[in-house]
């Protein structure tokens, strides 16, 4: 598979990476599931300390603990649980972080990061000292690399030009052109990478995804708009290709994003999804196409 590299760095992630949120929680379906990503050539495996409580985390480090140099590890952090109180809290404070990695690194079982990303941010946060936290993880060689996970276009031009971040991960696919407006634009400018999740739009742009396009809506687009594009997307020339095929090469046209990363449930379905990576990438009538028949999107809050 085609790999990448990751803004600045030295990483050079495969096209397709997997999002790991997806996995579960029986343990040996996940395992086989990461196993066979790396063996079809995956090598960028994402997860964040949120997925199941810190079982996810868990799993993955079972999981690769043999092949731990074969991996591009990335996970998160800022969501804290807080014992006695249900669902999590937002903390992006240096303290947390610095405790909050030690728990990562011990459920993935190793002595460092690839890719620590920030899970969210606010412009209410204390940035500098989120940033040094990074930083000081870095320098004592805990994390390789730091990034921050966003859809909010104010906080990522804070952190792009105040920090040494690689990547900025962000919603990003044929029905999600937000990151068009101005996010893609600016990480070109700075040579920072996307990582897109979400490019198969929970399913909805997939060959099968008809039944999934019947909800009530998807960010801007109504049912009816879906089914419609669904259709458009699935036969209109010159898009000869699968729609799977054309969801996950969509984002990676631009030449800012580094790779997708669709999550797997099933061995089946992450096999789809290598298949499908490893088409040919978009011509520019493809693009302009897909573009043609989409909406594209705008950022209404946190520009």
């Amino acid at each position: 598979m085609k790999t990448n590299r990751l803004g600045s760095s030295d990483l050079h992630v495969s096209a397709m990476g997997l999002g790991c949120m997806s996995l579960g929680t029986e343990e040996a379906r996940a395992a086989a599931i990461i196993h066979e990503a790396l063996e079809q050539g995956i090598n960028f495996l994402d997860t964040a300390d949120l997925y199941d409580e810190g079982r996810n985390e868990e799993i993955i480090g079972k999981a690769i603990r043999d092949r731990r140099s074969e991996v591009i590890l990335a996970t998160k952090v800022g969501n804290r649980r807080v014992p006695g109180r249900e669902g999590w809290v937002w903390d992006a404070s240096k303290a947390y972080i610095r405790s909050a990695v030690k728990e990562s690194l011990r459920r993935l079982q190793t002595d460092y990061i690839d890719l620590y990303q920030l899970h969210g941010g606010t412009l209410e946060d204390n940035i500098d000292e989120t940033i040094e936290a990074f930083e000081e993880l870095k320098q004592e060689g805990v994390i390789r690399y730091y990034g921050i996970s966003s859809i909010r276009p104010n906080v990522i031009r804070e952190y792009v030009q105040r920090s040494g971040i690689v990547s900025v991960m962000s919603q990003y696919s044929i029905l999600d052109r937000r990151p068009e407006e101005t996010v893609l634009p600016l990480l070109a400018r700075e040579g920072i990478s996307l990582i897109a999740r979400g490019p198969l739009a929970s399913g909805i742009l997939t060959d099968h995804g008809r039944s999934k396009a019947q909800r009530a809506s998807y960010l801007d687009y109504t049912e009816a708009e879906l089914m419609a594009l669904h259709e458009q997307l699935m036969s209109q020339p010159p898009l000869t290709r699968t729609l799977t095929q054309t969801a996950l090469q969509y984002p990676l046209a631009d030449p800012a994003v580094a790779a997708v990363i669709p999550g797997a449930s099933s061995l089946e379905q992450l096999r789809q999804n290598i298949a499908a990576a490893g088409s040919p990438p978009l011509s520019a009538q493809e693009a302009a196409a897909v573009r043609a028949n989409s909406k594209a999107n705008r950022y209404t809050l946190h520009v």
